[in-house]
């Protein structure tokens, strides 16, 4: 598969990212996460076997410019699915710092803690 092909799908699951991320669907966002992963560690590793096993092909100008308008729109992206996901990671933070916290308070004055 091409690298300009594996871009597109790439930008099709980031599209997918979006969607799942605007409706807090963490499950599916980190499945596509996944995907995505896969999809570049993919293109790495033939782009890297492509320069040594061959001389490469020129690209032509149309396909520079349709890679370079997908990898903003995968950037556009990744913007928006950080807009939803950094509070909801910052809440989970805020969440277990505060149980860590309230631990460290209980065994500095003794009181045993829920758990026990």
């Amino acid at each position: 598969m091409s690298s300009l092909a594996l871009l597109e799908q790439m930008s099709s699951y980031s599209t997918e990212m979006v969607d799942a991320a605007r409706a807090n669907d963490w499950d599916r966002l980190t499945r596509l996460e996944r995907q995505v992963a896969s999809l570049r560690d993919r293109m790495g590793v033939e782009e890297a076997l492509g320069f040594q096993g061959r001389a490469s092909k020129r690209m032509s100008e149309d396909e520079r410019q349709k890679k370079i308008a997908l990898i903003r729109r995968i950037l556009d992206d990744d913007k928006e699915v950080r807009v939803h996901t950094e509070p909801w990671m910052d809440n989970v933070r805020q969440l277990l710092s505060g149980g860590a916290r309230e631990r460290n308070v209980r065994a500095a004055y003794g009181e045993p803690s829920k758990d026990e």
